[in-house]
């Protein structure tokens, strides 16, 4: 999907998903207790390296400019989970808007395509709705599944730029939208040693099915994405209304099938990525109010940038 070799190749870059495995806390990924809830999900992004599909380091000269990628994206969101149940599952849903700088996917897109990127402004991203989320509690297990999608409701533009072979359509280089929709499917699982959830085990798995780009013949590739993690509360008071919470993350994500369409480059090339992190955090009790801060490192990755994140999350039952 990296196309940087020759001039005529370079307008287009590699496509990633929508789903961003670095942004949610570790009980995230299943259904909380009935209520309503308001989330606000702080996410940044840097990096100085993109790696192409071997793994290995695209230099600076190849790609005719210095590497030099910082995202920061705002995702206010409410949830709310209901006593409703279907097929024995309590029933949830929430809406997710975004706004940031840029996103990784179109941050990637415009260093391909060998062009400077405006991170200056700030502006409207892709919504995620996710309209069917289903989960069922046991005494030491919760397990979700979830549908949603993407909408392309984020500044997304192109234009024309004139090359030796004629004129050519890209992205604009300060887009922040994707421009194409994409189904999501996710399923989670929690293990809970002891029946009080002190401290849980968990793991979800993303599958993301993307349509065609607009404006351009190509359908990325679907992706699929591991996000794991140990999540331990420990009691700050002795009545334990105020926990630290803490433990090690990661993720892993997967390019499985390849881009379609006449636009796609290279489509047998796959992208991946590999992180490690951790996660630090306060649940404050009576106020039914969660604040957590995580960091991830990623370790390896193929046809696509290699950085690190940072991230800030709060959420509160109304």
């Amino acid at each position: 999907m990296f196309a940087v070799l020759t001039p005529a190749a370079n307008i287009r870059g590699g496509e990633i998903g929508h789903f961003v495995p670095g942004v949610a806390s570790i009980r995230d990924y299943t259904l909380p207790p009935p209520g309503f809830y308001g989330v606000v999900y702080n996410y940044g992004y840097t990096t100085d390296r993109l790696n192409d599909g071997n793994g290995d380091r695209v230099t600076s000269a190849l790609l005719g400019l210095e590497v030099d990628v910082d995202v920061y994206v705002l995702a206010p969101g409410v949830i709310w989970s209901s006593d409703w149940k279907i097929l024995g599952a309590r029933y949830g849903a929430y809406v997710l808007p975004t706004f940031g700088n840029s996103s990784i996917a179109a941050s990637l897109t415009t260093t391909t395509g060998n062009r400077e990127a405006e991170t200056s402004q700030f502006d409207a991203g892709d919504l995620f709705v996710q309209p069917i989320w289903l989960g069922w509690s046991l005494t030491n297990w919760d397990f979700a599944l979830g549908y949603g999608f993407y909408a392309p409701v984020g500044r997304y533009n192109t234009e024309t730029i004139v090359l030796p072979a004629g004129p050519v359509r890209v992205e604009a280089a300060d887009n922040i939208g994707l421009g194409f929709w994409t189904h999501q499917v996710q399923g989670a699982a929690c293990w809970y040693p002891w029946a009080d959830k002190r401290l849980a085990a968990g793991g979800a798995l993303t599958y993301e099915i993307h349509q065609e780009k607009e404006d351009f013949d190509l359908t990325p590739g679907q992706n699929l994405t591991l996000n794991w993690g140990i999540s331990q509360y420990v009691p700050l008071k002795k009545d334990q209304t105020l926990l630290l919470e803490l433990g090690p993350a990661g993720y892993s994500s997967w390019q499985i099938t390849d881009d379609t369409g006449g636009d796609a480059r290279n489509p047998g090339v796959h992208d991946e990525v590999h992180a490690v992190g951790a996660q630090l955090g306060l649940t404050i009790v009576p106020w039914n109010a969660v604040l957590n801060f995580h960091f991830f490192y990623e370790l390896a990755s193929k046809d696509r940038f290699k950085g690190q994140s940072v991230g800030l999350n709060f959420a509160v039952k109304f």
